[in-house]
């Protein structure tokens, strides 16, 4: 596996470190006392107040141009079995040194048979809009524009371009990690890259849609001023681009030491979200009601491959999903092999793609699973397309026990979808539903779509009614 394969992780995994170790001496037989059972969960839906609307963009994943296994009938066929309706291509800060006429990324690993009309014909395949990053880092406005005119002349549906990758790396703020040949590295220079991007890619094709790169609230580098700059990295490109996009397009790796350190993080969703609408509203001028936002890069912070991962997904997916985003992007389809650890009695990989890439440790003495091996989170993937369809409207629910989550959508037909997770490693909970403002069937058991911990794949079976559901540890249940 070349590695250049593990640029991301570099980003995510190798910053957060790895998962902390605790010893807890347990209690004597003469001292231990049986656990009380855990109280019942009381969850609350109220089909009346309604949330965002899902949109056919929802459910997206991240491709790579160092993925061999780019555009291939197999990988294409499990993206369209997962619901998968959006992938960004070519991948992460690949995207800043990333050149489509010749199909070359000056010192990173391109493999074959991933230029883009390959890529443009598995997201056929699949059915999923592209998202495509435009090389600001090393590239041009005018390179950008006639990778647009090549789109276009070629018939694909190639809607949404986002200028560069996560550009607030480039040594500005001091942490140098995206490709920036510019002299100058401000917000203010990015910006202006930005009208220009957008005004020569516009000029070809008047139908794209542009997005600007901002940082989440709440993230580094979040709230910094910069030397000679006038504000922060996301009003500075608001107030001067804010005119010229469409979207704004984040990224999210919240971390976490441990794994239900790291599940309790989907709590930062709806605060970080807020307050980036609310630097939109204050800065973009008079075009703020109309950008939208793209969460096009996110994973958990410990357990990528085992039942953290899942929880954390759907979990995430949904929040986000109820703050009106657009789409939300999983990093990645392949990744490869990172820290090898066992997580909830599951054998973890550290690889933060959805499938298994099929490698093995450098010294040989671990091998993934064989390639294209769907992990936990391509299993929640697949669940949240039977939860959330384009046109279902998102509404509140909530729960009395903050180890378990809830979810739910209701269809243009009525129906309504609810989504519990029990992040409990350990023990079941009895879940206890109330609607309000809808009165579901009691004549007969609701169809339960479930994801438990070490599942090969998901359970579908007729159980429990809709207004009580016994929710296994550690587990989705839809």
């Amino acid at each position: 596996m070349p590695s250049a394969i593990f640029h991301r992780v570099a980003r995510g995994s190798l910053l957060l470190g790895a998962a902390a170790l605790c010893s807890v001496a347990a209690p004597t037989a003469s001292t231990a006392a049986p656990a009380a059972a855990p109280a019942p969960v009381a969850v609350t839906v109220n089909a009346q107040a309604g949330l965002a609307t899902v949109p056919d963009t929802a459910l997206g994943v991240n491709d790579a141009i160092w993925d061999t296994n780019l555009g291939t009938a197999e990988t294409s066929d499990l993206l369209k079995s997962a619901g998968v309706r959006m992938l960004r291509y070519p991948g992460g800060s690949y995207a800043d040194i990333y050149h489509w006429r010749d199909h070359t990324a000056p010192g990173g690993y391109v493999a074959p048979d991933t230029d883009f009309d390959t890529f443009m014909a598995s997201a056929g395949r699949i059915g999923a809009e592209p998202m495509i990053i435009a090389n600001y880092g090393t590239g041009t406005a005018q390179e950008a524009a006639d990778w647009v005119r090549h789109a276009k002349d070629k018939g694909y549906r190639a809607r949404y371009w986002t200028i560069g990758n996560e550009n607030y790396g480039n040594g500005h703020y001091g942490e140098p990690w995206e490709a920036d040949n510019h002299a100058d590295k401000s917000p203010a220079a990015y910006a202006a890259g930005v009208v220009a991007f957008a005004e020569a890619m516009r000029a070809v094709d008047p139908d794209i849609k542009i997005g600007a790169v901002l940082t989440t609230p709440g993230n580094w580098p979040d709230g910094l001023v910069g030397a000679g700059d006038a504000g922060t990295w996301n009003q500075e490109v608001l107030t001067r681009a804010g005119a010229h996009i469409d979207f704004v397009d984040v990224h999210w790796y919240p971390g976490g030491g441990t794994a239900a350190e790291a599940l309790t993080r989907t709590s930062h969703v709806d605060d970080a979200m807020y307050l980036l609408r609310r630097q939109i509203d204050q800065y973009a001028g008079s075009n703020a009601g109309r950008i939208q936002v793209s969460l096009t890069e996110m994973n958990v912070g410990v357990g990528q491959n085992t039942q953290p991962g899942a929880l954390f997904l759907a979990d995430a997916y949904s929040d986000l999903l109820e703050n009106g985003v657009f789409t939300v992007q999983w990093w990645n389809v392949h990744n490869g092999i990172g820290n090898v650890s066992t997580v909830a009695g599951q054998r973890d990989y550290g690889d933060f793609g959805l499938l298994s890439s099929g490698n093995c440790a450098s010294d040989g003495s671990v091998c993934e699973p064989p390639l294209n091996t769907p992990f936990a989170p391509y299993h929640a993937l697949t669940l949240m397309k039977s939860f959330v369809h384009p046109g279902d409207q998102l509404v509140r629910a909530g729960t009395d026990d903050p180890l378990v989550a809830a979810h739910a959508a209701r269809r243009p037909n009525g129906d309504l979808q609810v989504l519990l997770v029990n992040r409990d490693p350990d023990n079941e909970r009895t879940a206890t539903l109330d609607y309000r403002g809808y009165s579901p069937s009691t004549s007969t058991a609701p169809t339960v779509i479930s994801l438990g911990n070490g599942a090969p794949a998901l359970e579908t079976a007729a159980v429990g009614t809709a207004t009580e559901q016994t929710l296994a540890p550690y587990s989705l249940t839809l």
